[in-house]
């Protein structure tokens, strides 16, 4: 009826299953990590925003303002984002005033000025810089433009109220686009 033996041996051999399939060859193991390691980043630009501490306010305003629904499956764009120090050197009552809910259209304007229809690639804009002549006009979805110019390897935005801005980080891409971090708030004239 009961056959100790076979009972210990099916459990012995049970118990190797898992250990078994666990070891992968170091090849294997790559492999893995690289498909992990991309099913784990964001893909879209929305979800690059929220995945950056760093971009935190920018999210937010881009989630208040309604724009992040529109652009989150549609594209390519390419985004020029404020990082959260360009939004410190706000005032915090005026900071706190711009992101409100109630402010949705002011929210919406800025998000649009910041944003280009296509993609492009720091390489591309300072290729536009060079056959512009120095100088490269940036057309947004907001209706306004963007100067763009080069200091040195950097380059600088100027926007329709004359606030300069600079890349601090480029090329930051997604599934619909490139984000391109900038270090002033970007706003229409």
């Amino acid at each position: 009826m009961f056959n100790a033996p076979k009972i210990i041996l099916a459990s012995s051999l049970l118990a190797l299953v898992p250990a078994c399939s666990q070891e992968l060859s170091p090849e294997e193991q790559a492999v893995l990590d690289a498909r992990m390691a991309d099913e784990a980043q964001p893909t879209n630009m929305i979800a690059v925003l929220q995945n950056d501490a760093d971009l935190s306010t920018a999210s937010m305003m881009v989630g208040l303002s309604g724009v992040g629904a529109e652009m989150q499956d549609n594209g390519p764009y390419t985004a020029f984002v404020a990082n959260n120090a360009a939004f410190n050197k706000i005032e915090a009552e005026k900071l706190s005033e711009l992101l409100s809910a109630d402010n949705k259209e002011q929210l919406a304007a800025i998000a649009e000025y910041g944003l280009v229809k296509g993609g492009m690639t720091a390489a591309d804009i300072s290729k536009a810089i060079t056959d512009g002549g120095g100088t490269a006009s940036i057309p947004t979805v907001g209706g306004g433009t963007l100067k763009a110019s080069m200091d040195g390897d950097a380059i600088v935005l100027e926007d329709g109220a004359g606030n300069m801005a600079r890349v601090v980080k480029a090329d930051v891409t997604s599934s619909n686009g490139t984000l391109h971090i900038v270090d002033n708030l970007l706003m229409p004239a």
